[in-house]
């Protein structure tokens, strides 16, 4: 579902995770996010990469974006909607809604209640609640249940032409998952220091086999060493592409060094987030979830300040320019 209409992305793309997952598709930055998160958090797993994954070479993704602005059609409904007049092209067709669009509301939680849902029954009958118990585990519930709404409501609804437009995208995405660590944690705390030593542990087995029936890609290797680091290699700040391409004036040069340094600093900010060692409990491992996020939100809000002040010396001619270095790059990948 990731990869261009042409289906150029179902090889190695340069935006692709280690586990085979992609930071954005379409318009949509961190699919099934509010799953990835919770699910790591209540189950655990050493060699998860769904959640850890994400990181500095989403940023970059979301500035140099793989895909055309043709190869968004169908989306989002929206599509037609969309501000016509981006720099240096033509108003696009009408698209209508396609498979795209049904596609990506299941990317964004639309069944979020089964995807992201607490298996109530599962962990009633492996761990038997007492009856304070079985009310805190009623109370986590609704509260995931909440948190998965209000993270979908955070899905977006328009096209984001431009890389400015799309770091604030992605910005409100790790905004709604924060809040949606918020909501989560307070039950979750209270539900598992409700649970005895045995019950617990329980619940560990429980989340094994979770994640011995879970038939999804995942790569071996430790927390840090799966921590964002998909897009090693392939990121580098593209210095010359952009001389070529965007020809900066002095003026606008200087900005350029600053996105640069900007982008540096995130990476270097989100580097030091990964941790070496995995929590061994539920609410220590969605502690982490929320600390990384935090860095996130810090990383892109970086990178964005600094995106905008450069992006907003450049001419028309420039931005359109800047906006094709993402196809280039995609393009040298295949």
């Amino acid at each position: 579902m990731a990869g261009w209409n042409s289906g150029r992305a179902g090889g190695n793309g340069w935006w692709r995770h280690r586990n085979g997952g992609y930071g954005w598709v379409g318009p949509l930055f961190w699919p099934f996010a509010y799953y990835d998160m919770y699910d790591y958090a209540l189950w655990g797993d050493d060699y998860d990469t769904s959640f850890w994954g994400y990181g500095y070479g989403d940023i970059y993704a979301g500035m140099f974006t793989p895909y055309g602005y043709d190869d968004l059609a169908g989306y989002v409904p929206l599509y037609a909607s969309v501000n016509r007049h981006i720099p240096g092209h033509a108003a696009r067709a009408r698209a209508t809604p396609t498979a795209a669009f049904d596609q990506l509301l299941l990317m964004c939680g639309e069944d979020s209640r089964d995807i992201a849902g607490l298996p109530i029954d599962q962990v009633q009958q492996a761990i038997q609640p007492t009856e304070p118990q079985s009310a805190a585990l009623d109370n986590l519930a609704n509260a995931s249940a909440k948190a998965a709404q209000d993270t979908k409501a955070a899905c977006p609804t328009t096209i984001s032409l431009t890389a400015p437009d799309r770091l604030a995208t992605m910005q409100k995405r790790i905004e709604a998952m924060i809040a949606a660590v918020e909501t989560v944690q307070p039950p979750l705390e209270k539900f598992y220091g409700l649970l005895s030593d045995e019950q617990k542990a329980r619940l560990t087995a429980l989340g094994k086999d979770q994640r011995e029936s879970q038939t999804a890609q995942k790569t071996a290797g430790s927390l840090a060493q799966n921590c964002g680091t998909a897009q090693l290699g392939v990121t580098d700040w593209p210095t010359a592409k952009i001389g070529q391409k965007v020809r900066p004036t002095e003026a606008q040069h200087a900005s350029l060094v600053a996105l640069e340094s900007a982008t540096a600093k995130a990476a270097e900010m989100l580097k030091a987030s990964c941790s070496s060692e995995n929590p061994l409990t539920p609410p220590a491992r969605l502690a982490a979830v929320g600390e990384r996020l935090r860095t996130m939100l810090q990383a892109v809000k970086t990178v964005h300040s600094a995106l905008n002040s450069f992006y907003g010396k450049l001419d028309d001619e420039q931005k359109a320019q800047f906006e094709t270095l993402g196809l280039q790059q995609a393009s040298q990948a295949d």
